[in-house]
């Protein structure tokens, strides 16, 4: 089954480019079937380009997902036009009331703030405690993994010498796990971080298992049972060009960047980057779907009871 988000989506004509399935409302009504509900509270600074990463992957499932975009209300998005907020994000004020099969929080590049200087800290701890009533599965991603984890479980970040930036090989540790199905032994995945979490402070926690992690980036994915959520620390939802993007924008601005580990042929800029994770992105997204699917009720109502 498709994907459904608003026709008007500059997404959408990305995505259908592509060859996902993307359907319109009149389609979604005339399936008699309870499409699952996926919010995607986006805190990244280019939304447009975010929702279409996560929309490929969601869409990408053979089951009708209904997506639903969440802002912060009060925060001002400096990359992002204000029209569009307002034409396709809902504010969390707005879905504070709705139940959801699934959430997503992604990152935000404020990785080297204090938890307690953001902004939006106090709101965001709001939104994670309401995910424990009113979501049967949530997905944070990179920085808003991190804020998870240590919300809901104090586990730090820690600052980094250098910034971890390029493609690494990770590792398989649970074969068994859903979330893993059809995944391979070792497999790489794009990284773009500050600052870690360190398996000995994870391990202290015995519902927190690490399923994937790295030997130079540590650890990557972590599943936790008893809150029914997914943390992933690095960018599995990347472009084939997103690290680039990001290397050229900060040496055009004159900042020290090195180039980005195993990412460009040859480690030279000027060839173009072969994307070489994007199958397990596919399948780790996939497998998210599947597994809410097998295991959320179908009445919404009784999501969180």
């Amino acid at each position: 089954m498709p994907i459904k988000i608003p026709n008007k989506l500059p997404a959408r004509q990305t995505l259908e480019h592509e060859g996902v399935k993307v359907m319109s409302e009149r389609e979604a009504i005339r399936q008699d079937i309870r499409p699952l509900q996926v919010g995607l509270l986006n805190l990244m600074p280019d939304k447009i380009r975010t929702e279409t990463q996560i929309a490929r992957l969601v869409g990408a499932s053979p089951l009708q997902v209904e997506l639903t975009l969440v802002r912060i209300g009060e925060h001002k998005s400096k990359n992002t036009s204000h029209e569009h907020l307002i034409d396709f994000y809902h504010t969390w004020e707005d879905i504070a009331d709705r139940k959801f099969d699934g959430f997503i929080i992604t990152g935000a590049p404020i990785e080297l703030l204090p938890f307690e200087e953001v902004t939006y800290w106090a709101k965001l701890q709001k939104i994670l405690d309401w995910t424990e009533t009113n979501v049967h599965s949530s997905f944070n991603i990179c920085w808003g993994a991190m804020a998870a984890i240590y919300h809901f479980h104090g586990v730090p970040k820690y600052d980094l010498e250098e910034k971890a930036f390029g493609v690494f090989r990770h590792q398989n540790n649970n074969p068994t796990s859903p979330y893993l199905s059809g995944f391979s032994d070792d497999f790489s995945i794009p990284v773009s971080r500050w600052t870690e979490v360190r398996n000995g402070d994870i391990n202290k926690h015995s519902e927190l298992q690490i399923l994937m992690d790295s030997g130079e980036t540590g650890p990557c994915l972590i599943h936790e049972n008893t809150g029914n959520r997914l943390y992933i620390f690095n960018h599995i939802e990347y472009d084939s060009g997103s690290l680039a993007d990001e290397f050229f924008r900060d040496q055009n601005a004159g900042k020290e960047i090195a180039v980005p580990v195993d990412y460009f042929p040859n480690d030279d800029p000027a060839e173009p980057p072969q994307n070489r994770w994007r199958s397990h992105a596919h399948l780790l997204f996939g497998n998210w779907i599947n597994t809410i699917y097998q295991t959320t009720p179908f009445d919404m109502d009784k999501i969180g009871n």
